[in-house]
């Protein structure tokens, strides 16, 4: 009786979360390039807790120059404690030759350790309101890119997120929570707290889901956009026609996304340290 046990509980898990079942990837390959250009990091806060992070530092880094940060979000499949994972979706775009050398710039990786999330909220609901506080891996998150900005050569004024379903989440969520940090947000099928629109208005964005998504219903992302749209924000939207959870690929392969993204630039950073390393 007990050696059918696993495959019971992956019917219950595959019930419950559909996000995970519809984003578990293979490894990302050992000898796979990817590898040494997103070096492996980490991060931990006073309390002890550790964020697994990956870092793509600019090409042909300058040490006199100041570069964009983009902070990119995984969905739920790439969770977990291997630090690789995370780079199965979107990263590869990021880490192109050709982008990296029209678009010089840090991408940030984090990794959400398995059975935690970017938000912490109940994705099978039509609807859901921003928790109190963020996530444990949210908050190392937001500390995380504040060191970058205080101590590194990121350009604070060019501070991107994006991220594709569970990271679409938590970007609505970082947006939601966080005011004056980033410069543009591009949120890939997820969903967020309309209540909080008014905090992030001006925020340039640019928001992406699939007309057929089985794993995040389309009305996550058309509720936001909808009531940016009420509040008098006039947030860009692309719904692909017939396409279901992957709405990523499409977006990361778009030359004018990038374009777009790295265009963007805040006139009112916060930080304006000195940098004290390079982040070798």
């Amino acid at each position: 009786m007990l050696k059918f046990l696993p495959v019971f509980l992956l019917v219950i898990m595959t019930s419950v979360n559909p996000i995970a079942a519809q984003e578990t990837p293979p490894a990302v390959a050992a000898d796979d390039p990817i590898l040494k250009i997103f070096e492996p990091r980490q991060f931990s806060d006073s309390s002890g807790a550790v964020l697994n992070y990956r870092l793509m530092k600019p090409i042909d880094f300058d040490s006199e120059k100041r570069y964009p940060l983009v902070v990119f979000l995984h969905g739920a499949g790439e969770r977990g404690s291997d630090n690789t994972s995370q780079l199965k979706h979107g990263a590869k775009e990021f880490a192109k030759e050709e982008n990296r050398k029209k678009y010089p710039a840090y991408v940030l990786a984090p990794q959400c350790p398995r059975g935690l999330k970017w938000v912490e909220v109940d994705w099978s609901q039509p609807t859901s309101k921003m928790p109190e506080a963020p996530s444990q891996s949210m908050g190392l998150l937001k500390n995380l890119v504040d060191t970058m900005c205080a101590n590194s050569n990121v350009d604070a004024s060019r501070v991107y997120i994006t991220g594709l379903s569970m990271g679409g989440y938590g970007t609505w969520d970082a947006i939601s929570r966080y005011q004056n940090v980033f410069a543009a947000a591009a949120p890939i099928c997820g969903g967020g707290d309309p209540d909080f629109v008014s905090r992030f208005a001006k925020l340039p964005l640019w928001c992406f889901h699939g007309s057929d998504d089985p794993a995040v219903p389309v009305g996550r992302s058309r509720e936001m956009i909808d009531a940016l749209k009420a509040f008098g924000a006039s947030p860009r939207y692309t719904e692909y026609a017939g396409v279901k959870h992957d709405s990523w690929t499409e977006t990361y392969r778009n030359p004018e996304f990038f374009s777009w993204l790295f265009d963007q630039k805040m006139a009112d950073a916060d930080y304006s340290a000195t940098p004290q390393e390079d982040l070798k």
